[in-house]
């Protein structure tokens, strides 16, 4: 008869334990390095592409007031913006100012100076001059403030055929911009590898970035890349093997995010022009296979794009604006939380449909947050109404609404006002580090 003071039995020793953790230490080690988990950094909800031709000192400031005159001239306010678009009308004011306060404010989160398909070939001596000119309009935005919180270069790719042009390019830019940055490159710097077929293209970008590193007396490490999934080659491989992990992993840790590139796919499968769209069965597809294999890895992904501009007379253009809408709100829901926007006029509702997004469901995530905070520690879930939340949701819920505070579509003091919930606890539930 066992005593109710006695110690409860195990039959499993100590030795046995530490064997087994001595057995799984390399796993340990493993998942560590493979899945270090979300960076806890700011997301832009868009990369916006511009020629390297085009690019000037008044760039982001002119698709802004491109946006604001589109707005202006097809919805001067919320009511057709929400018919247009569909929106629901209570909700729609606060929507429309708050785009229009983002396009005066911050037009553009994220810039890409494009040196590959938007860029072409060019004669050496002018594509040249064109990195190093980027470099310098780009040092000095940085300097000054005016620079988007994000902004870099796509160069060319690194098949044989215009693989010195690419890394000619990528020196010249990174090279200009160290010097005109006094030595120090801007946090915001992102870098693009298009048009990768192989993991070995990835793993030849890695060195190339390590070499400039080296060579410069810069951390290593401190220079990563997107990639870019636009070859069927990049998810499935001549030996049938899925092929995305295998290139986070050939990065060496430099990955930092997958961007789809829905006309060279679309067409790399042979869909016909006319059917070529970011929702088309092969798109979902190849962003499906790309969402598994980053799925804890801390590399972000972004959808693609689509090319119907909202150019000419208002139908035209509402017409062009809800096809962008009913797009990038069917990514946002597919928690693809980024795209690419071509057009000043993808603008509004790039961010209409993003903050539509994030504010339709701020109440509901609110309460379910303070309603699991209000648990206490220590417990594995908890919920508001009829909603049982583990910790998983509880990220989940405290990253739908740090993302709608870093773009704007809501206020801290909404937030806090519903939640309870300041930035630092949010920050701690969705799992990142605290803001600097």
């Amino acid at each position: 008869m066992v005593a109710q003071d006695d110690p409860p039995a195990t039959s499993i020793g100590a030795s046995v334990r530490d064997r087994i953790a001595a057995a799984l230490a390399p796993v340990d080690a493993e998942l560590a390095r493979r899945y270090p988990g979300d960076p806890g950094t700011r997301q832009p909800v868009h990369t916006v592409y511009v020629p390297a031709d085009a690019f000037g000192a008044r760039t982001v400031r002119e698709w802004g007031r491109q946006a604001l005159d589109a707005l202006d001239a097809h919805a001067p306010d919320a009511a057709v913006l929400a018919a247009a678009l569909g929106l629901a009308e209570p909700a729609a004011a606060g929507v429309y100012d708050r785009v229009r306060a983002k396009l005066a404010r911050e037009p553009v989160e994220d810039l890409r100076i494009d040196f590959e398909d938007g860029y072409g070939p060019r004669p050496d001596e002018e594509e040249d001059a064109a990195a190093v000119a980027a470099a310098r309009l780009l040092a000095a935005a940085f300097a000054d403030g005016s620079a988007p919180p994000y902004a870099g270069i796509r160069a060319k790719c690194l098949e044989a055929a215009v693989r010195d042009r690419g890394i000619r390019t990528l020196d010249l830019f990174l090279t200009e911009l160290l010097r005109a940055g006094g030595g120090t490159l801007p946090d915001g710097l992102v870098l693009t590898l298009p048009k990768v077929t192989y993991p070995e293209q990835v793993s030849a970008m890695a060195a190339l970035l390590g070499e400039f590193e080296r060579a410069n007396g810069l951390a290593a490490g401190r220079l990563g890349f997107e990639i870019q999934i636009e070859t069927t080659q990049a998810v499935l491989g001549a030996d049938g093997r899925a092929t995305v992990a295998r290139m986070i992993d050939a990065a060496g840790g430099r990955a930092t995010g997958l961007h789809y590139g829905t006309f060279d796919y679309s067409a790399a499968c042979a869909v016909s022009a006319a059917n070529q769209s970011m929702d088309h069965p092969v798109a979902d597809h190849a962003k499906a296979v790309m969402q598994v294999a980053a799925a804890g890895t801390g590399v972000r992904l972004s959808d693609g794009s689509t090319n119907v501009l909202p150019v000419g007379g208002t139908a035209q253009v509402h017409a062009a604006w809800r096809l962008h809408y009913g797009l990038v709100r069917r990514s946002l829901a597919r928690a693809y939380y980024q795209g690419w926007d071509m057009h000043p006029g993808h603008l509004p509702t790039r961010y209409a449909a993003v903050y539509a997004f994030c504010r339709e469901g701020l109440d509901a995530a609110c309460a379910r947050l303070a309603a699991y905070a209000g648990r206490g520690a220590g417990g594995d879930g908890g919920g508001a109404g009829d909603v049982l939340d583990e910790p998983a949701t509880a990220r989940a819920l405290s990253g739908y609404l740090l993302r709608g505070l870093d773009c704007g579509a809501v206020d801290e003091a909404e937030v806090t006002g519903r939640s309870g919930l300041g930035r630092a606890e949010l920050d701690a539930l969705a799992g990142r580090s605290p803001r600097t």
